[in-house]
């Protein structure tokens, strides 16, 4: 039997708060790895750390957890038994935007690298301290959840519809229905986008929308948010260079020029 690799953390203060957030607002886990023993210390430690874990030994199982349930973040063992954890790192990020740590017991850089390019958020070698991988969870959320989706998470908000496209919260995918579209979007973009529909005809400045956008500590400079407005246009705007929906504010950022009902 294959023991677990995890290097215990018994220390009072591994234990954190979950930075006050209600329970709506709660983060929500999928634990994927064969071995039983760390799905269930991950599951306690996560959920002593008010967080909802939901675990799988499978990219079977994975897959059928994912079709009924929202998850915010998916923690995935590299190497499943018979599956290879980057086939489906690379099969869920070509099906969605929930985040992705990959965690490994191979210490090899190309690897780690591999795992990036594929579309991990995160990569942590075993063994490892449940303490660490709890502050890379909640580093990785903050990334790619930001303000502003945190702040519809609270309200409820299940979807945002404006002109002919819904952007939905809780498969964080955009559809154009007229013609009937998927718009594949990176989660910068959506979060970007998100948080333009839910403050529409505001100015938000380029601070505002880096706290909100998927944006790595080496990259965080206004022309960052130029980029992502550019590429979002692109995909959205009929006209990308005379944009309806997102209008640009010189000197200060941007603002969403367009109606925008809120679905709960």
């Amino acid at each position: 039997m294959r023991h677990p690799q995890i290097i215990h953390d018994d220390a009072a203060s591994g234990r954190y708060s979950c930075l006050n957030m209600p329970k709506a607002a709660v983060p929500r886990l999928l634990v994927v790895d064969d071995d039983p023993h760390i799905r269930k210390l991950l599951e306690e430690y996560f959920s002593a750390n008010e967080m909802q874990v939901t675990v799988a030994s499978s990219g079977q199982e994975m897959t059928e957890m994912l079709v009924d349930r929202t998850i915010d973040l998916v923690i995935l063992d590299r190497r499943l038994a018979g599956e290879d954890g980057m086939v489906l790192a690379r099969k869920l990020r070509q099906e969605s935007a929930i985040p992705i740590i990959i965690l490994t017991g191979v210490r090899d850089e190309a690897d780690r690298v591999m795992g990036l390019e594929l579309g991990a958020d995160d990569y942590l070698t075993k063994p490892f301290s449940p303490r660490e991988l709890l502050a890379r969870v909640r580093t990785v959320l903050r990334r790619t959840t930001g303000e502003a989706l945190t702040e519809t998470k609270r309200k409820g908000v299940r979807a945002y519809r404006f002109a002919y496209f819904e952007l939905n919260l809780r498969t964080r995918r955009l559809a154009k229905t007229q013609p009937a579209q998927r718009i594949e979007l990176s989660n910068g973009e959506f979060n970007l986008l998100l948080a333009l529909v839910a403050d529409p005809q505001r100015v938000l400045t380029r601070d505002e929308l880096l706290a909100a956008c998927r944006v790595y500590d080496n990259e965080v400079y206004d022309r960052s948010i130029d980029v992502q407005v550019l590429r979002l246009r692109r995909k959205i705007e009929s006209h990308p260079s005379q944009p309806h929906f997102i209008l640009t504010e010189r000197g200060v950022g941007y603002s969403f020029n367009s109606p925008v009902e809120i679905l709960y």
